[in-house]
């Protein structure tokens, strides 16, 4: 993959992380957050659509390499949902 080619994948998984967070309603941080959350969005939404055998929605070619946008998206929502219910601090209040 060259460096344009990457650059681009970087891109496309920080909006399609930052999509999943707004949907989730939990956002961790920006950019480089965005991106992590969009990469790993992307091996979850894939492999579930695999494990359910669900078709591939919208998927990018970026340097000759796959990108499911949709599953992505998806699965940074799932995500983001799942780390905003474990990360979520709790106020405690001592009288």
């Amino acid at each position: 993959m060259s460096l344009l080619g990457f650059l681009v994948l970087l891109i496309i998984a920080a909006i399609a992380g930052a999509v999943g967070q707004a949907i989730a309603g939990y956002s961790h941080g920006g950019f480089l957050i965005a991106v992590v959350i969009g990469l790993i969005g992307a091996l979850l939404g894939w492999w579930l659509a695999g494990a359910l055998g669900l078709p591939e929605l919208f998927v990018i070619n970026i340097d000759g390499q796959p990108f499911p946008l949709v599953w992505a998206i998806i699965g940074s929502a799932i995500f983001a949902f799942v780390a905003g219910l474990v990360g979520r601090r709790r106020i405690t209040t001592m009288y």
